[in-house]
């Protein structure tokens, strides 16, 4: 026989597969040596045996009967191959949590804080004792309106962080499931749960406003154990639990948390019966009336220690250290010095001149608030004076390279401090290299991006808002796909934008869209802007291309079709005032315009400032909005065919892709085949969304590269662009501006991040001017989408068929590079591509894993096909 399958994992997140809801779907990668899958058998241990299934069908394939609650088994999976039969591959553990209302015996309780002062809210210790017969079988499934770690005989249950997650907390709540068979024991246990704030009824967004989603904390709790085939609740959240508070006198997200370690209480944690003392009262049982619902994606760990590369004393005592590294996450602090010791630890992302911490450039400034709101990040701690003690903050998270530490008594050394990383664990997937450093350096700094903003939810920043804006998410989705599995990340994360979407279809600008910044908020009036409500059709469909996974743009059609239909409302029953004083009769085309309601449009492009918000706000963006109608409608169309929508659906948005084309050109092309928005970024958007005649593309390629040329070798993009300005050049022929702008090391440009020290990618083009003054966040993966063309220009890598069933390389090589590499886990198993240039020759090397066919365009013309297996070229040197 051949090999074994090997890979296999669930929903393409790797591990985690406890409590999942939706029906698992496995994906594995062939047999060593294997081209080709013939057939499959897949088999649980508890009875279900697919037999053999004859196809090629190797990734996100479903396993039934997984709609059931608490069902348990081990999968694996034999496939036929080219080499024959192979072994089974190793088992796979899937199991399904609490799937229905029905399911849960335990009640939601809370706290009474009817004597708390106000803004002095501390977690809170829940805790009840119970007996346990001997058991080999146990599972632990807890929720909670804000957030909650679990202790089960003093040992913390789980390595979640901030669960159960940041959802629409309005209309659903997730419910982790773990095993704790090892942790019960026979005859009395103790179970403690500690109890927070989180973004439930902390500061969140923008504003900070606070008890966004209510204003009492919730738990719901229940343990179970099983004994022949039969489970039995040990305990579950009731009135016979008991509360008090904490240690944590004061845990936020955004401000920080405040511990006092003298007030740690072993008793907690005992499992007999004892004095709890007089703070401890009886927990209130509380009404909670929102969907409890199992996760789909990786939960938020702990993922990655960094010790500091630098620890400076300051002239006033204080101390800074530096990881190195912008991240996100918190600070482990151990010698806290003698009781009573107070410590305060401040986060930043940069130093002033004079080498201390400063986080003005962080500091929020909305015209609903009448001064700037500090960006928070301060955590305390006061020491209880034990030699072991350590303060690690698990209730709040900041993004940070630096930390000034303030009334450490001693001197602090690098094995005191440990800044801990923290994010959703997302499995690699991608990886690049070249013979440029800045450019690798340039490609790191984006992945560690990337990684500081995928807390659960893809947030713009992970320190001033740390919200879930649907434009970064539409602007960089495709490549987080080629660095990490987004998959399930993502499928959850739309859900909350699908239920955030208001009525008419209108898509809020972030989600879990808080009530201070929803539709019926202040700002209001700033949703529904075009190139981020297009995330629920852009974000799918590029996933698709990544995964080949048709069930989430099944799942998003009546999201994205509900998008849809509210631009294609606003072009045609509203124009833009301008547009009425010059001609009170609409021109035909202007049914597709979109030319009224807010949108952010190109934003922060470089050298232009807002000095009247009013006045952008009511400008005539139709030039970027009926191109976002033209695509979206366009992309539509294809995922009706493919979901199988009905005929009149997908003619009805051909008809608007095709109208909004015609009022684009109507409106944005003369007739000379120029445009009439001079600027960069309406020249991208020209060539890549196809909006003018192919018979005009090459006027508009080379008026694209003479606006470069008159910016002095700059890019003049913004955020909707910045991405697709390379690919745009390169396509069109303009390889040599293409590279001249990914290498260009002055401002703006993506090397001057890097020249300036840049860990991470920068929100302004002058995040860090020239006189190193630090302008708004530091970490803002946006702009970062440029890698894409690092992995599909430079190595030459590109799906052809969605899941990289089929793929193309194609490198195209320039700016004095003499090697590039890439490494893609696709859905089917590792492509790796590298080439290399020396002595006028250039070698290329491919490895195409089994299941898989590649297409080689080699620079010099040659056209070559490479089934699985590990190929070689050598051609004239470009």
């Amino acid at each position: 026989m051949a090999g074994a399958p090997h890979g296999l994992r669930v929903d393409l997140v790797g591990g985690d597969p406890f409590g999942r809801g939706d029906a698992p779907a496995l994906s594995w990668w062939l047999p060593e040596g294997a081209s080709r899958q013939d057939a499959f058998r897949l088999v649980t241990d508890d009875g279900y045996d697919s037999g053999t299934v004859s196809g090629d069908a190797q990734s996100l394939v479903s396993v039934p009967g997984f709609d059931r609650s608490r069902r348990s088994a081990l999968a694996r999976v034999q496939v036929v191959t080219d080499l024959g039969p192979s072994d089974w591959s190793d088992p796979i553990l899937l199991e399904s949590g609490l799937l229905a209302e029905e399911d849960w015996t335990a009640s939601w309780v809370g706290v009474d804080e009817s004597d708390t002062p106000e803004g002095a809210r501390p977690a809170y210790w829940l805790r009840t004792t119970f007996d346990a017969p001997a058991t080999q079988f146990a599972r632990l499934h807890v929720s909670a309106m804000g957030l909650y770690e679990v202790f089960l005989n003093g040992a913390r249950v789980g390595d979640v962080e901030l669960a159960p997650g940041y959802t629409q907390y309005g209309r659903r709540v997730q419910a982790q499931s773990y095993d704790v068979s090892e942790q019960l024991r026979a005859g009395r246990n103790v179970v403690a749960v500690l109890l927070a704030d989180g973004w439930f009824r902390g500061r969140v967004g923008m504003p900070r406003a606070v008890d966004q989603f209510g204003t009492d904390l919730a738990l719901r709790l229940q343990l179970e154990s099983r004994r022949d085939n039969e489970w039995t609740t040990l305990t579950a959240t009731g009135e016979n639990w008991r509360t008090a508070a904490s240690h944590v006198l004061v845990a936020d997200l955004i401000a920080g948390q405040r511990e006092d370690r003298r007030l740690v209480d072993a008793r907690v944690h005992a499992d007999h019966i004892v004095d709890l003392g007089g703070q401890w009262r009886d927990c209130v049982i509380r009404a909670v009336d929102v969907a409890v619902v199992p996760p789909v994606a990786p939960p938020v760990r702990r993922v990655e220690e960094l010790r500091p590369v630098s620890v400076v004393r300051l002239p006033d005592g204080s101390q800074i250290v530096d990881l190195g590294q912008n991240v996100n996450g918190w600070t482990r602090l151990t010698h806290l010095g003698p009781a009573g010791t107070t410590i305060t630890l401040r986060h930043g992302e940069h130093l002033d001149a004079d080498g201390d911490l400063t986080t003005a450039h962080l500091d929020v400034n909305l015209p609903i608030i009448p001064e700037p709101l500090p960006v928070g990040q301060v955590d305390e701690v006061v020491s209880a004076g034990l030699p072991a003690d350590v303060f690690e903050p698990r209730f709040t998270t900041h993004g940070f390279r630096y930390v000034r530490v303030e009334g450490h008594p001693g001197q602090l050394s690098a094995d005191d401090v440990t800044g801990v990383v923290v994010h959703s664990d997302l499995r690699r997937t991608g990886w690049f290299e070249c013979s440029d450093d800045r450019l690798n350096r340039l490609h790191e700094a984006v992945v560690w991006s990337l990684r500081g903003n995928v807390c659960d939810i893809p947030t713009d920043c992970p320190q001033r808002e740390r919200a879930g804006w649907t434009g970064d998410w539409q602007v960089f989705a495709p490549t987080a796909a080629f660095l990490y599995d987004v998959l399930g990340f993502s499928r959850k994360w739309l859900r909350d934008v699908a239920l955030d979407q208001r009525a008419d279809g209108c898509v809020a600008n972030m989600s879990p869209c808080p009530p201070s910044e929803g539709f019926d908020g202040p700002l209001g009036a700033l949703n529904g802007s075009a190139g981020w409500g297009d995330v629920v059709v852009s974000a799918p469909w590029e996933l698709y291309q990544a995964y080949g996974d048709a069930s989430l743009l099944r799942e998003s059609w009546p999201s994205a079709t509900a998008w849809l239909d509210y631009a294609i409302d606003r072009a045609e029953q509203h124009r833009h005032p301008g547009r009425v004083a010059i001609s009170p009769e609409p021109a035909g085309y202007e049914k597709f315009l979109w030319d009224t309601g807010f949108h952010w449009g190109e934003w922060l492009e470089p050298g232009t400032e807002i000095t009247d918000f009013r006045a952008f706000a009511g400008a005539d963006k139709s030039e970027v909005a009926t191109a976002y109608l033209h695509r979206s409608a366009r992309t539509t169309a294809l995922v009706g065919e493919l979901v199988g929508a009905a005929p009149d659906v997908v003619a009805r948005y051909r008809r608007v892709a095709a109208g909004a084309l015609e009022a684009w050109r109507a409106t944005v092309l003369d007739d000379d085949g120029s445009l009439r928005v001079q600027t960069q970024a309406a020249h991208v958007r020209a060539l890549a969304f196809d909006l003018v005649p192919d018979e005009l593309r090459p006027g508009v390629a080379q008026r694209l590269v003479d606006l470069v040329v008159l910016a002095g070798g700059h890019l003049g993009t913004g955020f909707l662009s910045s991405g697709l300005l390379l690919p745009a050049l390169a396509d069109s022929g303009h390889l040599a501006t293409a590279y001249e702008l990914l290498q260009q090391g002055t401002e703006p440009s993506w090397l001057t991040m890097v020249e300036r020290g840049a860990t991470t990618v920068w929100e302004r083009w002058n995040g860090v001017d020239a006189d190193g003054v630090a302008h708004e966040s530091l970490n803002h993966y946006s702009k970062g989408a440029v890698i894409s063309f690092l992995h599909q220009y430079v190595a030459g890598l590109q799906p052809t068929s969605p899941g990289y069933r089929t793929f193309r390389v194609r490198p195209q090589p320039g700016g004095g590079l003499t090697s590039a590499s890439a490494r893609h886990d696709s859905p089917f198993g590792t492509i790796s591509v590298t080439w290399r240039i020396a002595g006028g020759e250039l070698a290329l090397a491919l490895d195409v894993p089994g299941g898989t066919t590649a297409t080689v365009e080699l620079p010099g013309g040659g056209v070559a096909s490479a089934g699985a297996g590990s190929h070689r070229w050598t051609t004239a040197a470009p």
